[in-house]
């Protein structure tokens, strides 16, 4: 006799704690679920003790005021158990007195539908509770221990390692672990005996694992890490300057501005100080680049006191720099705890080399800050895949890419190869590059420029990838928010994968000790 439920006669499905007055429904509902195993039903005291223990962990799924299905929990410190615990072991012999509100982990009890509501979703909707609970107790993840009804049909051919993989490759179908992976656990080991009568999986189980991506060590010390980060970009107008004071008292009008929005990020553009090689337009290019780098450092200085005092952190764009006689395209980020971190364009195009005679640098690395990690490459270096790819192994969230172009053909390779760093490396990039022009600079006449702010194509972003843009070749601030959590999402469960779902069998990238 079929007893299964018809979509039709629901009238409501409703998620809730478990109490003690379901105790007679909830037993024999156990019974109708675990027909392969007789007598397997909590007694009323265990089921009890949960409650008084952990109530938020126990909860039930009823169909038109039904029990259809229940998930048992406890909390534990992992590390308090071999990782070839039993069943009995993790549940204290079944006392539960293993559950302590101050462990790590949240860990799978017991869970199940009853046969006549199978197929209908709503054990997703138990294993979504339990991660949401996991999430919301900052717990480190979930784990529990799950059977393989199925192995007992091949346990004389294949070793449950084995008989795992064929699974995950669907060569052969296990209701329960099939099920169990397709919600995002991902088995991690073989526990034998695990659970003493259960013939079905001749006595084995999977320990399967459900790593919550937003958990927080607990740290007494204050913390000021943010999750949502605010970046102020600076879309500069190139114009006459009287002097290094002016181009300062600009600089310091932008900072102010987006302080005043309480930006933790403010980005320059490369070459943001050019305008003042007009005074040396007499000198060759070569000579008047190398008077502009007498400036750097104090505009360092300058701006490392500015990003004190406005409390935010500076990205100052990039600026010549001469070091042990050869020249070079740097920038400094200009921390708001008072601390400065140099970073040097690695591939300097053919005009800087041959107008200028710049030399390329070799320092490629993230910079930790209150708002993440994050890397900056100059203008050229985003047109070079291989170095965003490096820093985003090393954890970067945010890419800025300070730029400098004069034509809307190279605009356009920085703005696209930008939004692709975005892509295949699962982070922001944001772009800021300056407008107008310099008649009385050689070799900067023109300026070409549309900042902008790129993230991955995913259903938690943009559809175009595109999370704000500046008016072209206008100056202009733009304010931009980036919530740092979605990238973590996108990283464990984004439609595609980039960077989990690299072929590392057939290639590697590893950058070289200089």
């Amino acid at each position: 006799m079929d007893n299964k439920i018809n979509i039709e006669d629901i009238e409501n499905i409703e998620l809730s704690y478990l109490g003690l007055d379901d105790y007679q429904e909830l037993k024999s509902a156990m019974i109708a679920s675990y027909t392969t195993m007789p007598q397997s039903y909590w007694r009323e005291h265990q089921i009890e003790t949960l409650i008084n223990q952990f109530q938020e962990g126990q909860v039930v799924i009823k169909v038109n005021n039904q029990i259809a299905g229940c998930a048992l929990s406890i909390i534990i410190n992992y590390n308090d158990f071999d990782n070839q615990h039993t069943y009995q072991q993790i549940t204290g012999d079944y006392s539960f007195n293993t559950h302590t509100a101050d462990g790590d982990i949240l860990y799978g009890i017991d869970v199940f539908i009853k046969p006549e509501y199978r197929g209908m979703r709503l054990g997703r909707r138990l294993y979504d509770y339990r991660k949401d609970l996991c999430e919301r107790l900052n717990l480190k993840g979930v784990a529990f221990g799950g059977r393989i009804p199925n192995y007992h049909k091949y346990m004389d051919t294949l070793t449950p390692k084995a008989y795992i993989e064929k699974v995950k490759s669907k060569e052969i179908h296990d209701p329960v672990l099939n099920f169990q992976i397709s919600n995002d656990f991902h088995p991690t080991r073989i526990l034998k005996n695990y659970l003493e009568g259960d013939a079905a999986s001749n006595d084995y189980a999977v320990l399967l694992k459900w790593d919550n991506i937003y958990y927080e060590k607990v740290n007494k010390n204050p913390s000021t890490n943010k999750r949502v980060v605010r970046l102020g970009l600076i879309q500069w107008q190139m114009r006459a300057y009287k002097n290094l004071d002016d181009v300062l008292q600009q600089a310091e009008f932008f900072i102010d501005s987006v302080s005043g929005y309480r930006s933790d990020f403010a980005l320059f553009p490369e070459f943001f100080n050019a305008p003042l090689m007009a005074e040396d337009n007499h000198l060759s290019e070569s000579e008047a680049i190398r008077k502009l780098a007498m400036h750097t450092a104090t505009i360092v200085q300058k701006f490392s006191e500015l990003a004190i005092s406005y409390n935010i952190n500076i990205i100052a764009g990039s600026m010549p720099e001469m070091k042990d006689g050869k020249l070079y395209n740097v920038g400094y980020l200009c921390k708001r705890d008072g601390t400065k971190e140099r970073y040097e364009k690695l591939h300097v195009t053919p005009d800087e080399e041959r107008v200028w005679g710049m030399q390329g640098g070799n320092q490629l690395k993230t910079f930790d800050t209150d708002c993440g990690k994050i890397g900056i490459l100059i203008c050229y270096d985003s047109e070079f895949p291989e170095l965003s790819r490096l820093l985003a192994d090393e954890g970067m969230d945010i890419l800025f890419i300070p730029f400098l172009t004069d034509t809307q053909n190279g605009y356009s390779r920085v703005r696209y190869c930008a939004q692709a760093r975005a892509i295949e490396n699962e982070c922001y990039v944001a772009i800021a590059g300056s407008v107008g022009n310099l008649p009385k600079v050689h070799n900067m006449d023109i300026q070409y420029a549309q900042s902008m702010v790129f993230t991955p194509c995913d259903f938690a972003f943009p559809a175009n990838g595109i999370k704000a843009e500046a008016t072209p070749n206008t100056e202009m601030i733009l304010i931009v928010d980036l919530d740092l959590d979605l990238l973590t999402e996108l990283n464990q469960f984004g439609s595609v994968r980039n960077l989990k779902d690299r072929r590392k069998d057939l290639f590697d990238l590893r950058k070289l000790n200089t």
